[in-house]
């Protein structure tokens, strides 16, 4: 995304400055760069100049296999049509290390783990075979699938009052941690410009910054407080909300898969408890777990506590089963996010480069970022269920599992 110049504080446009390649992108001529303490995407000019380290024009120009992650360079950046538009590149130069932050991870490309989605029956890890539903099964059980369509015929458009109301509104809110406020956030924003969205879907990023499954446990926690008070400027009330989107993390986990998994899952169910008190109309909340964790270095979620998070939310999908089939709100797979770094996934094509995190290795750039949110918007407008309220009548044209 270019921003404008006025959104855009950049250090003083006109003069030269210090830049760390992230990724370069020369088919739409913009760059991503970490400059002056910050991440930016900026656009390239048709007749930028690109030097190297002499000062020469650099063979190859803007795709020249120079620029790679991590590369410094020195940029000239002018705005063009009230638009910071770089007009220099040349290889090298000096950066403040104080404001780039700590250096890029290296991680992993892939760990060698399946997708869950591409594990079957006979396929183990850790005890646990494959498939989204266990037995190598992707595909929703009968007994599930008539819950979730009893769940999905009482979602309708509600007044404040939480009584059907043709104008009124489906509250879909995330809840979670930065990783999730950042994908969803994103989401909303495609999403709101989607024209098959039905106008009545309101949705409201309630996701914050560290605040993982074990701070939402706590029913007091000011995770909650800030939550209401987005719902407020969103003018949703608690009775509107219907649906959630929930992501399982907790930070820094220890131990093996039975440790940390079931700690995760403990917390989790606080966490649906606490929604089922604060929103007394919510129907369905739709389990998510994390994308690829092996480019990173530090112990806030790598691999293999990233890919293991999926087998929780398969326990609490299908522990749901054995239990009061009356409970509200009902557990359902949201899109599954996990692939192994960069080898594709044998459904979609899904990979997590390391130009998708930011130098932590962790946390989505803008494209992770995008590619989360398309996921997102692709299962909400499509699946079975969840097209019957998200989608407008002319949206609802293809369905997926």
């Amino acid at each position: 995304m270019i921003l404008s110049v006025a959104a855009f504080a950049f250090p003083v446009l006109g003069l030269e400055f210090g830049a760390t390649i992230h990724k370069i992108d020369a088919a739409n001529r913009t760059a991503s760069v970490f400059a002056d303490g910050k991440e930016r995407t900026v656009k390239v000019a048709v007749d930028a100049k690109i030097l190297d380290g002499n000062g020469e024009s650099l063979a190859g120009g803007l795709s020249t296999s120079e620029f790679k992650h991590g590369t410094i360079v020195t940029l000239t950046v002018e705005p063009v049509a009230n638009t910071p538009t770089i007009i220099t590149i040349r290889l090298g130069g000096k950066v403040d290390r104080s404001r780039t932050g700590p250096a890029v991870s290296v991680g992993k490309p892939n760990v060698g783990f399946k997708p869950l989605t591409e594990m079957s029956a006979e396929d183990l890890y850790k005890g646990e075979d494959g498939g989204l539903y266990g037995g190598g099964h992707n595909k929703m059980p009968n007994s599930l699938r008539v819950l979730a369509a009893e769940r999905t015929s009482q979602i309708k458009p509600l007044g404040l009052n939480g009584r059907p109301a043709n104008d009124g509104t489906i509250g879909l809110i995330s809840i979670s941690m930065s990783n999730a406020t950042q994908e969803f956030s994103r989401f909303k924003q495609i999403a709101d410009a989607d024209k098959d969205k039905s106008t009545n879907v309101a949705i409201v990023d309630c996701a914050q910054g560290g605040q993982t499954m074990a701070r939402w446990a706590d029913s007091e926690a000011n995770c909650w407080a800030i939550a209401d008070k987005r719902l407020q400027r969103a003018k949703v009330g608690r009775e509107q909300v219907q649906v959630a989107w929930v992501k399982l993390a907790n930070a820094r986990p220890r131990g093996d898969l039975a440790e940390h998994g079931g700690q995760l899952k403990l917390d989790t169910l606080k966490v649906i408890a606490n929604l089922q008190k604060r929103f007394p109309n919510l129907r369905i909340v739709y389990l998510g777990s994390r994308i690829y964790g092996g480019w990173a270095d530090g112990d806030l979620n790598p691999e293999p506590y990233a890919y293991e998070g999926a087998f929780v939310v398969r326990w609490l999908i299908n522990d749901q089963l054995d239990e009061s089939s009356t409970k509200s709100p009902l557990l359902l797979w949201g899109p599954y996010l996990w692939a192994d770094g960069e080898t594709s996934r044998k459904n979609d094509g899904l990979t997590w480069l390391r130009s998708d995190l930011v130098k932590d290795g962790t946390h989505p750039s803008i494209s992770g970022r995008q590619k989360v949110a398309e996921q997102l918007l692709k299962f909400f407008k499509t699946n079975d269920h969840t097209q019957l309220w998200f989608a407008s009548e002319s949206g609802q044209n293809t369905k997926t599992q």
